[in-house]
């Protein structure tokens, strides 16, 4: 079944929802993607190169946008493809498979079922980390989840106070210490709780300092050290929040994060704010980390479990429109 059919199934709501959240980018660097693919005579060359110039400037990324134009060719010849309107479901198709790439890729955290299940949030300062701990935290509570937060960010001034403040707001329980404080020491007091008092869910926010990636490293590792004595299993993700309105300076930091610490998944916030959506796709093919969740939204229910085919009707909900 191709992409067509698959979405007359799909979610209303869910779908708008998407629509609405990457528009920008839709109408910014795709917005001349069916206008071009339905005034063209012939799927040659130039038509191709059209095609990567406008994936290119949606921050697909360059070795991701060449791989699938290669994987386009070879589709377009296999099945003797003339007409270029027919590329359209064609791409779907494509962008799908290399989100994939041959995987079942499950966007839901991978929690324990039973027993204490622990959470690290790592990134850069100003990308939307504690709001997604909190809308996080939020949602899980919904779920009838006891839920602790840990203010691992002691070296940012007002980080401790601002996860607090996000504690209060959505009704979760919190361990804090003073600014300046070893983190270590707060995961912890945390773990210590969070076992003693039967929550099911510890969420551990830490310091986004990238300048020196070998204290980076050290502190991560030295945190997860104490994480482990309690639960040896622990964490059970690693999440990597990037803003998504960076481009492709999120690319860097991830690419700097997968190197310091085993990152599981990626929070990609501030997806509606971006025409550069495509960075979603770059992701995932050249770091192969899958996406979690992203952010379509400033509300605590704006915070979307990542859904791989809602998000390329998003992006190409022209698409499906006379």
């Amino acid at each position: 079944m191709g992409f067509f059919d698959l979405f007359k199934r799909k979610d209303k709501k869910k779908k708008e929802k998407y629509k609405m959240g990457l528009h920008k980018t839709r109408e910014g660097a795709l917005s001349t993607l069916k206008d071009i693919l339905s005034k063209s005579n012939q799927i040659d060359e130039d038509l191709f190169d059209e095609l990567e110039e406008i994936f290119i400037m949606a921050d697909i990324g360059v070795d991701t946008v060449i791989d699938f134009i290669d994987k386009l060719k070879n589709e377009v010849k296999t099945k003797g493809i003339t007409n270029p309107v027919d590329l359209q479901e064609m791409i779907m198709d494509e962008m799908f498979e290399i989100y994939l790439n041959g995987e079942i890729v499950n966007a839901n955290l991978n929690l324990k079922k039973e027993g204490l299940s622990v959470v690290l949030f790592v990134g850069v300062n100003g990308v939307g980390k504690t709001t997604s701990i909190a809308k996080i935290a939020y949602q899980y509570k919904k779920m009838g989840k006891k839920v602790l937060l840990a203010a691992g960010d002691t070296f940012r001034a007002g980080a401790v106070a601002q996860l607090d403040v996000w504690a209060n707001r959505v009704g979760v329980d919190i361990v804090v210490k003073p600014d300046g404080s070893d983190p270590s020491a707060v995961m912890y007091d945390a773990v210590k709780k969070a076992k003693a008092e039967g929550y099911d869910l510890l969420l551990c926010d830490t310091a986004g300092r990238l300048q020196n990636k070998v204290n980076l490293m050290n502190e991560l590792a030295k945190m997860k050290r104490v994480i482990q004595k309690e639960i040896p299993d622990a964490p059970h993700e690693t999440l990597l929040v990037i803003d998504a309105t960076t481009g492709q300076n999120g690319m860097s930091q991830a690419k700097a994060f997968k190197e310091a610490t085993d990152v599981s998944g990626v929070i990609l916030t501030k997806l509606d704010g971006t025409s550069k959506g495509g960075i979603v796709l770059a992701i995932r093919h050249e770091l192969g980390i899958p996406i979690k969740y992203i952010g379509l939204g400033e509300g605590v229910e704006d915070l979307e479990i990542f859904d791989i085919e809602q998000y390329l009707y998003g992006l190409f909900a022209d698409f499906f429109e006379e």
